[in-house]
Parts: structure tokens; C-alpha cells; sequence
């Protein structure tokens, strides 16, 4: 073998990292398990992840499960790994200064391009509350949003930080919508799921199985040690250790049975107006081959 063609073989996979708490526990036990060093990790947000792992620059990672749903003729999910919740979620949210029964016609700022929140916040207030307000995007800074809105759909950090220290100080209402989903429906919602593409899992079908395992490794340690995880990162973040570990213990890091029903209601209802079938088949990564 040549040496181009050994270090094309011989190559890291390229692996995405959320750059947000809620994806700190899939992460952090990498490095505690000795995997961290075989993957080469690029960190950014979900909409940025997404589009790598749809072009290919990716070979692993998360998508947010619209893009999923979108791009599912050309990816694999792993089973039993994902982003999501089983009712509350926190980091997913609608603040508003008035009652979301009051919404139609008012503006409600956006504070993220990411597609699966947005398109959940709007299926909610237009099913569920028979609104239609006049929706624009801008960056998720509460203040601001609230000089030019009625209301705004916020996730990640940036929607914990609002829920839990700039909303109650200004006194506005905080809808979270993990749980309006789970009440609407009696099921969990799923927002990002990993995913490999399947032109990878062709060539190098044991690293993908490799990475799964490694990731399912990481999210047990994790969450078995979730205090000492949340006490680090309480360090270097604006919320204590003890919020921290009660945002992680209520995410839904599973992916199985119950989150696949989520992910086919979810598809049901908006696949037509959001640019995938409703029955869209989701294809999970088969056992490995012994």
C-alpha cells in the first residue's frame, strides 16, 4: 500500500460536537474513556454541524432532526443516542409578554436558525393555540427581542439563560416546549439525533460502529458521575452546579422505541410544509457484523 492511500486509511474520522450544554454529557466522558483522541472533533452549532455533515465535510455527527428527516436517503442514525426530552427540556422555549392564545399577527423573533425548534414552536402556537404570528430572525438576545417582539422562540444556552435569570426579572412568561409537546401528544420530541452518512459507513463500517460505542460509553460515564460533570462545568458557565445537573438529568440522551414514535409524529405532522415525506423512513445503523 502506498503511503497516500495509508493515511487515507489511516485517517481520524471527523466527528461534530454541539457547542452547547445540552451536549456536554455525550462529550465529556470521551476523554475519561481514552476515545477523545481518536476522533477528530469540530465544535459549532447545531444549523453549522448539520450543513458539514450534510456536504460531507462531516463523516459522523449531530443533526438537528429536520435536517435528519431531509437528508435520510443519504444517512444512517445510531440507534439509542440523541438530544431530546421526555417532557421538560429547559434550553427550548417561548417568552412572551402576553398569552400565546394572543399571538396571531404579532411579531416573534427567532433567536436561532435552527429549523427543528422553529418548526416545533410554530406547529405548537398554529395546533395548539391557532395562531399565526408574523415570525422574523434575529440573534437571541432577550433585551432586544423584546424592543422589537411580542414574544421569541430561544434554545440552548441562550434559552436557559433566559428562562431562568433575564425572563423572571422582566416579567414574562416562559412556555417550554418539550413540555407543551409531551402534553400535547403523550410523547418524548427528539431535536437532534448522530448520524453517519452512509457513503462513510460503506468504507469504513467498523469505525462508525467504533464511534457509537465510544459515544454510548461516554453518555453512561457521564451521566453516572452527572454532579462531578456539572461542577466543572459550573466553572466557566453563568449557572450553578446544582441547576446544572438537574438540566441534565431532565434530557432525554435515549434513542429508542418511544423516541423513534416522537420523531414519526413530529415528521407526520409538518414532513409536507418542511421538505420530507410524512412517512419518511428512518434507518438505523445495524448491529455489526461478527
Amino acid at each position: 500500500m502506498d503511503k497516500a492511500t495509508d493515511d487515507q486509511h489511516r485517517r481520524r474520522p471527523r466527528v461534530g460536537h454541539i457547542q452547547f450544554l445540552n451536549c456536554l454529557p455525550l462529550y465529556w466522558g470521551l476523554a475519561r474513556t481514552g476515545t477523545l483522541l481518536d476522533l477528530e472533533l469540530t465544535k459549532d452549532t447545531p444549523e453549522k454541524l448539520s450543513e458539514r455533515l450534510v456536504r460531507g465535510d462531516l463523516d459522523i455527527g449531530p443533526i438537528t432532526l429536520v435536517e435528519y428527516l431531509r437528508n435520510a436517503d443519504d444517512l444512517v442514525a445510531l440507534p439509542d443516542i440523541a438530544v431530546g426530552c421526555d417532557g421538560p427540556v429547559m434550553s427550548c422555549v417561548i417568552v412572551s409578554q402576553r398569552p400565546l392564545a394572543e399571538l396571531d399577527g404579532a411579531r416573534v423573533a427567532l433567536g436561532s436558525t435552527s429549523r427543528t425548534s422553529v418548526r416545533l414552536a410554530q406547529l405548537v402556537l398554529a395546533e395548539q393555540y391557532g395562531v399565526r404570528p408574523d415570525y422574523y430572525t434575529c440573534p437571541p438576545d432577550l433585551g432586544l427581542m423584546m424592543q422589537e417582539a411580542e414574544a421569541a422562540v430561544l434554545i440552548g444556552d441562550a434559552a436557559l439563560r433566559a428562562s431562568l435569570h433575564d425572563a423572571p426579572r422582566l416579567g414574562l412568561q416562559v412556555h417550554d416546549l418539550g413540555l407543551m409537546w409531551k402534553e400535547w401528544t403523550g410523547l418524548p420530541f427528539v431535536f437532534a439525533v448522530w448520524a453517519a452518512r452512509k457513503d462513510f459507513l460503506a468504507r469504513e463500517p467498523e469505525t462508525v460502529h467504533e464511534v457509537h460505542q465510544a459515544f454510548l460509553a461516554s453518555r453512561d460515564l457521564s451521566l453516572e458521575e452527572v454532579a462531578k460533570v456539572a461542577e466543572q462545568a459550573a466553572r466557566w458557565e453563568t449557572f450553578d452546579a446544582e441547576l446544572l445537573e438537574r438540566y441534565f438529568r431532565t434530557l432525554d440522551f435515549r434513542f429508542g422505541p418511544e423516541q423513534l414514535a416522537g420523531v414519526r409524529e413530529f415528521a407526520r405532522r409538518t414532513g409536507p410544509t418542511t421538505g420530507f415525506p410524512a412517512d419518511v423512513a428512518v434507518e438505523l445503523l445495524p448491529p455489526p457484523v461478527r
